[in-house]
């Protein structure tokens, strides 16, 4: 099977089907900041715009990676980089590697920039691929398709174990994401795919010299179960079994910001299961600099265009904006200042032990 036959494979299962966690949770449930009845400020004194990676943005939200390389691709991406440029924030490409290999795809990705002229943009190439050969050159070529602000190298071991044809090879790959922090004019961020990064594993992605580094935790779409079914519909049942098994495999989201927050200083991204305007603040309580999305976007994309992802940036920002209000926080990095109560699964985590 070809790269865009794959890449349309995903995008189908993820608009068609449910992929989403399921006896796992992002563990935000956990987190509960207290009411402030006298905030002691009016709901439009608040300010939601933050300075990430030296770009302003309009809210602490990104439009997380998610697609590239077919022509539905191009119009999601379109109608998603419109939204984006009109909202203020900021937004990621799928993985660049079809269009690096197929230059007639490229523009799929490219379509970005041409639609969101300002927006603070990065791309997004893979761990596994660069384990195989994929070097400098390439990733420059990924930064210049869409004239990129930043560079997402996506770290997925259990996606790629457990896909049809995929490339579980990760020896070396902190060497290889050292080299492109090193070589690149652009900030590298690194991102799970939906099973977390531990603290562990952020601390050496700073030491390498990554940027920023996005946590994406178990809660939302699990890429496990995509590739569940892909491997289903192809009839590869060993393999299909295998996704099955390691549907709900990996860090919850709070749990992996927590982590990753107490081990680097650089700024980080929560990402995985976040819902709503709610689920914003309570990560950016936990030190979430930025939050990000990606598959509700993309339902929202594909179902209204572009005034469908601004009616979700708008309901997100509403959502948040209420949220500050309501915890007495001016601005977003006020919010880390809230206060908050932290029980169940993630208070026994955070406390060391295990639930």
């Amino acid at each position: 099977m070809s790269i865009v036959d794959r890449k349309r494979d995903h995008l189908e299962i993820c608009l068609k089907e449910d992929v989403n966690a399921r006896r796992q949770t992002t563990m935000l449930e956990d987190v509960h900041l207290l009411h402030n009845a006298l905030p002691e400020l009016n709901i439009d004194e608040i300010r939601l715009d933050v300075e990430f990676l030296g770009h302003r943005l309009k809210a602490p939200l990104l439009i997380d990676s998610m697609t590239g390389g077919t022509q539905m691709s191009y119009e999601i991406n379109r109608a998603l980089a419109t939204a984006a440029e009109e909202a203020g924030i900021g937004i990621g490409v799928g993985s660049q590697r079809a269009g690096l290999k197929r230059p007639d795809v490229a523009e799929t990705y490219s379509v970005v920039r041409k639609a969101a002229p300002n927006a603070f943009i990065f791309g997004n190439v893979g761990a596994a691929q660069l384990v195989k050969g994929m070097g400098v050159a390439e990733a420059k070529k990924a930064v210049e398709m869409i004239d990129a602000d930043a560079l997402a190298i996506h770290a997925n071991p259990l996606q790629e174990a457990v896909q049809v044809g995929g490339d579980p090879q990760y020896s070396g790959a902190t060497e290889k994401i050292r080299l492109l922090a090193e070589s690149l004019d652009v900030p590298v961020i690194v991102k799970e795919v939906g099973a977390g990064i531990s603290g562990e594993v952020a601390s050496r992605l700073q030491e390498a010299g990554a940027k920023a580094i996005n946590v994406s935790g178990v809660g939302g779409t699990s890429w496990s179960g995509v590739e569940s079914i892909r491997a289903r519909r192809a009839k590869e049942g060993r393999v299909a079994g295998l996704g099955e098994a390691f549907w709900d495999w990996g860090i919850p989201t709070a749990a992996a910001l927590v982590e990753v927050r107490r081990s680097v200083s650089v700024p980080v991204i929560a990402s995985g299961g976040i819902r709503g305007g709610i689920d914003m603040a309570k990560c950016m309580a936990l030190g979430a600099d930025v939050c990000a999305m990606a598959r509700p976007f993309l339902l929202a994309a594909a179902d209204g265009g572009k005034e469908g992802v601004l009616g979700l940036v708008e309901s997100l920002t509403s959502e948040l904006r209420l949220a500050m209000f309501l915890t007495g926080s001016r601005d977003p990095s006020a919010l880390r200042r809230a206060r908050k109560v932290v029980t169940g699964r993630l208070g026994e985590w955070m406390r060391g032990t295990t639930p």
